[in-house]
């Protein structure tokens, strides 16, 4: 059976508290329910079309790591299971099963706090340009796809919906939300990726990077949003890897390859995507769930 693609939920009983690249947030008293559509975003573009699969899968990993690094930093989730929603979701069921997190409200903070294992992306163009990333000096004669000797913590600013991340500096970052606050999360940033990619690489994946959010819950500061998923860092299959090339992915990092062939530029309105690219994607997404959590949709 075909799986429902959904790009945009709307429930009227439930108050829509924003609308994101890829998540709707709704405000349910105390709690957010945060569901997780079939929206894809490339260079900070959202496509027209969906992902089969796709919400599912990232509501699926997330789980699976809100709940393995729990004892690194608390984290947002309190459940996933629509019967745990509050009874105003109940009539919305069918499309809140599987791709929604019951979640705390956390008072975001404003920096995506990004670990690198290994050069690649912006950080490998920023390299080639400047022989640092995000101010931190690196050795010469780096290559791309190359693991770094430690993870790197390389923070950017969160941008609005159709605007771009800049790569900020620690210090710059501190301006932002305060020494303490950096501090700690760059911490809790690194230890996450080091026992998520330990793991990881035991079932046959390199993360090369990771993209995470935290927030102020009850004056302590939680992991929240997403994290570790396809859409957030970037998949690599261990068997394959060689330093010195762009590496083969899981992530969405397939989609963008096709948008550079056909020359797009990274502004709206998206190109159409071929059925086959949507396809694969959707099939690397649901292959990389089974390879981490032995789940599948």
């Amino acid at each position: 059976m075909t799986p429902k693609i959904i790009l945009e939920t709307n429930f009227p009983s439930l108050k829509l508290f924003k609308r994101g690249k890829v998540r709707d947030i709704y405000d349910v008293g105390e709690y957010y329910i945060i569901v997780s559509t079939d929206r894809l975003s490339a260079f900070d573009v959202i496509m027209a079309q969906g992902i089969p699969n796709k919400g599912k899968v990232l509501t699926k990993i997330s789980e699976f790591w809100f709940n393995y690094t729990k004892d690194i930093i608390p984290n947002h989730l309190i459940s996933t299971n629509v019967e745990d929603f509050p009874e105003q979701c109940k009539q919305y069921e069918e499309d809140l099963k599987g791709r929604t997190m019951f979640v705390k409200k956390a008072d975001i903070i404003p920096i995506e706090c990004i670990v690198r294992g290994y050069i690649s992306g912006t950080g490998w163009n920023d390299y080639k340009n400047t022989g640092k990333i995000s101010g931190i000096e690196l050795p010469a004669g780096l290559t791309e796809s190359e693991k770094f000797f430690e993870p790197l913590f390389t923070p950017s600013t969160k941008a609005e919906i159709g605007l771009h991340d800049e790569n900020i500096s620690i210090d710059e970052a501190a301006k932002l939300s305060g020494k303490e606050t950096v501090a700690t999360i760059q911490n809790a940033a690194l230890n996450l990726y080091k026992k998520a990619s330990d793991y990881a690489l035991g079932k046959g994946i390199i993360i090369a990077d990771t993209k995470m959010e935290f927030g102020f819950f009850e004056n302590n500061i939680i992991l929240a949003d997403e994290v570790l998923t396809p859409d957030s860092s970037r998949f690599w299959p261990l068997e394959k890897y060689e330093k010195g090339i762009a590496q083969q992915s899981y992530d969405k990092q397939y989609i963008r390859d096709y948008l550079l062939s056909i020359n797009f530029n990274k502004q709206p309105p998206p190109p159409i995507l071929p059925d086959y690219i949507i396809q694969k994607t959707s099939e690397k997404y649901i292959e990389v769930l089974f390879k981490l959590t032995g789940l599948t949709v």
